[in-house]
């Protein structure tokens, strides 16, 4: 049976919120939903239960414990969200098939403005350690960040620009933790302390992971002539003995200081954050840094596809080592009740000052740099009559340049001004209707290149009927558009992460998602679920299209074709006792070109179990996925098989002296299984980390 009847038919019985997914659990006591939180990514700041559009909510105990290095590790398992994982030190989050330039990721609000938009091998500057909170937005409360976001947005939580003043003139946490398959040593410490109106914030957080264990695992040879089939040889019994990844460590640390100015309506406040990091480049070689295009064709090492003579010197080197510097200053403010009118008035704005260095064997071989900044006001109006809503603008700006072996894009300055409007109109008590609108402005520049200019525009309308008491169905449409990122427009060179010769296409024009979502939801009684279906269709979908290879390396043009993304995603949970609970979960996503073919690294099917027990102070978790084989795939690109992956965790909480504390246990991947991530672009050269038991206590204070 094809997995996608069998997905659809575990769909009728699983679910997808377009509410809180993964939410704060409770210290004692089973699982539940906490319909509650606040949706901080809302404009309306509507809890979660009140946003028509999907959102889904990581926070509390739930973060604490499933924290990893990279934020697509951490987000990794959530229905629908997957991860483009390159070793230890990078990762971006994958919705629905698609990350950047389509995943938008935010700090509560505004955009980080470093390099992971470009490559997958540039890490995300959102350290974990720090975080709160996740929130994942789709539909039209994603719609108003942008086109980058038109796949959704990912909204980073902190502690890092105080709300309010402390009871008691402090509060704090800290935590601690000691990994197994990485060696991993991390900890995090951070208190805020008011007087008056005035709150400071102070944080620190660093981890050490070395190399990872990986299962027994020998990654498939190139496929050469016979006369270099005895160098294919020794590469692989090289290969044969290794059980860590080489070049998949990281290593780094993130300091905060937050200043807040806090009164009776409202508080306005600043940040500045420097991070330091230091990873390893897995899977990336020099090996084809000579190729070059001859028209449509590659040109290699000084021969053609059919000499065998190809300079194979590098293959032995050590990874390359990225050292990465970020210095961000965050402004936060809100005031309620500003003028007549206006109920709330919001700033969100952050200037980065982003720098990361590629290096082999100690020598610099390409700079990569981003300064730039992002900031929106939003202004949510008094209801008229049933309507209520917000409005706002937004700009931004970004400088990024390349330059050494990898400069593959030119510098280049992109700007963005962009208007939107968030309306809720509530026909009656069970049926509310939601539109959004957002008109953006692109003008992009490169050194020696043509400038371009595009005005992307958005819209959306959801509605949502509770039909009976804890029942809803919600059906969402939209027309969202992306204007072409300076990489597709302007590259040209080498990109050694991805193997690839990149050449852009000043002419791109911008892309359209119409797309369509019905989803029904049950969120009463001891049986709850909720399942989601999804259609987006592009005009004008821009990709990187193969037009010739040699060995594993690609010559690409990014050109633009009409494209589907067809998906289900589910969740059930029963309370069968009240300590214990059990669930099913599954997603399922398909991704190809109108006129055929398959979108390559599109994520493979998933079906899982998870059982929730807790009893008095002590709490335990049990979750089984089972990933399938990935066999629809594009040209040039290699099938990936299924694995099993099961995970558990074990906490208990205590208190002393007044302080808050957990201990917990979490192991994961505890078959040991070889995993082969189909979304990662060296899925076949890195497996994921094997069997890994990670110890933590947190204390809050």
């Amino acid at each position: 049976m094809r997995l996608r009847t069998v997905l659809l038919a575990a769909a009728g019985l699983s679910t997808l919120p377009h509410v809180a997914l993964a939410t704060t659990l409770p210290q004692s006591g089973p699982a539940t939903r906490v319909d509650d939180v606040v949706v901080t990514a809302d404009p309306l700041g509507r809890r979660s239960d009140e946003v028509i559009s999907s959102v889904a909510v990581l926070r509390g105990d739930a973060l604490t414990q499933r924290r990893q290095g990279t934020l697509g590790e951490t987000l990794n398992g959530l229905p629908g969200v997957n991860s483009d994982t390159f070793g230890g030190g990078a990762s971006r989050p994958v919705i629905r098939g698609q990350t950047a330039p389509r995943v938008k990721v935010l700090s509560d609000g505004s955009g980080l403005n470093d390099a992971s938009e470009v490559s997958p091998d540039h890490a995300v500057t959102g350290e974990t350690l720090l975080l709160d909170g996740v929130e994942i937005l789709r539909g039209p409360s994603a719609l108003l960040y942008g086109g980058g976001a038109i796949g959704g947005a990912v909204n980073l939580l902190d502690r890092k620009i105080p709300t309010r003043i402390p009871e008691n003139g402090g509060e704090g946490v800290a935590e601690a933790r000691l990994g197994t398959a990485d060696d991993e040593q991390a900890g995090v410490v951070g208190f805020t302390v008011g007087a008056g109106s005035l709150a400071l914030r102070l944080e620190w957080a660093g981890r050490s992971l070395d190399d990872y264990e990986t299962p027994f695992y020998t990654p498939p040879a190139h496929e050469h002539d016979e006369g270099e089939e005895e160098e294919d040889h020794e590469h692989e019994e090289a290969a044969e003995g290794f059980d860590r990844l080489a070049g998949s460590f990281n290593r780094g640390s993130t300091k905060t200081v937050g200043l807040s100015w806090i009164g009776s309506r409202g508080y306005l406040g600043a940040a500045f954050t420097e991070q330091l990091a230091t990873y390893g480049l897995p899977g990336h070689s020099h090996e084809y840094e000579s190729c070059h295009p001859h028209g449509s064709s590659l040109h290699c090492g000084g021969h053609d596809h059919g000499e065998e003579d190809h300079d194979h010197e590098h293959e032995h080197e050590d990874p390359p080592v990225v050292d990465l510097v970020s210095r961000r200053v965050d402004v936060r403010g809100e005031i309620a009740d500003p003028f007549a009118g206006i109920e709330r008035l919001r700033f969100r704005g952050g200037y980065t000052d982003y720098a990361h260095d590629e290096k082999d064997e100690g020598v610099v071989a390409t700079t990569f740099t981003n300064e730039g900044y992002d900031a929106r006001i939003e202004a949510q109006h008094a209801p008229i009559g049933p309507l209520r809503g917000v409005f706002g603008v937004q700009v931004g700006r970004s400088d990024f340049a390349a330059v050494g072996d990898e400069s593959f894009i030119p510098p280049s300055r992109t700007d963005t001004t962009a208007l939107f409007l968030l309306e809720e109109y509530s026909l009656s008590d069970t049926v509310k209707l939601e539109g959004a609108l957002r008109q953006e402005w692109q003008e992009a520049s490169a050194v020696g290149r043509a400038d371009t200019d595009h005005s992307p525009f958005s819209a959306s309308v959801s509605a949502n009927w509770v039909f009976a008491p804890g029942w809803s169905t919600t059906l969402a449409v939209s027309r969202s558009q992306r204007a072409p990122s300076a990489q597709e427009l302007y590259a040209r060179g080498v990109h050694l992460a991805t193997n690839t010769y990149e050449i852009g296409d000043a002419g791109l024009d911008v892309e359209t998602a119409n797309s369509v979502e019905l989803s029904l939801e049950k969120t009463s009684g001891p049986t709850t679920f909720s399942v989601g279906a999804y259609r987006y269709a592009y005009d004008g979908y821009i990709y990187a299209d193969t037009l010739d290879q040699f060995e594993d390396f690609r010559l690409v043009q990014y050109a633009q074709r009409d494209a589907t993304f067809t998906g289900v995603e589910a969740e059930l949970r029963q309370q069968l006792t009240p300590w214990l609970s059990v669930g099913a979960f599954g997603d399922y996503v398909q991704a190809e070109l109108k006129d055929g073919g398959d979108l390559p690294r599109i994520p493979a099917g998933r079906l899982g179990g998870r059982a929730d027990a807790y009893a008095g102070a002590w709490s335990g978790h049990l979750e089984y996925i089972h990933v399938f084989d990935q066999d629809r795939i594009a040209d040039y690109e290699e099938a990936t098989p299924g694995y099993d992956m099961v995970n558990a965790t074990v906490a208990y909480d205590f208190d002393i002296g007044g302080f808050g504390n957990q201990v917990f246990v979490r192991g994961t991947n505890l078959l040991d299984e070889t995993a082969l991530n189909h979304a990662s672009f060296i899925s076949t050269l890195a497996p994921l980390r094997g069997r890994n038991f990670v110890v933590g206590l947190r204390t809050r204070f």
